[in-house]
């Protein structure tokens, strides 16, 4: 199983990226390591409505110049980095 999914969504008040977590005891470590990218407005932990087998995601406001596209990529490349290099276990 992966550690993480990642998904853009396309909301009418503001374009979202939701980060589902295979560890839902990592939101808060997680979170903190996304809080420190200039792009991201915030970052919330959310209980899961949708049809997922997880039942919290991070779900991430971005602020209104970023390129959401460009962002998926630098956090999805970001959360690969922090799982391969083991920060999780710190």
């Amino acid at each position: 199983m992966l550690p993480f999914r990642s998904e853009i969504r396309n909301s009418p008040t503001q374009p979202t990226i939701k980060i589902f977590l295979s560890d839902e005891t990592l939101d808060a470590r997680i979170k903190k390591h996304l809080e420190h990218f200039k792009e991201i407005d915030t970052v919330e932990i959310r209980e899961s409505v949708e049809q997922n087998r997880v039942g919290e995601n991070l779900t991430v406001f971005l602020k209104d110049d970023a390129d959401i596209t460009k962002m998926k990529s630098s956090i999805d490349s970001s959360l690969w980095w922090y799982f391969e290099e083991g920060l999780v276990d710190e």
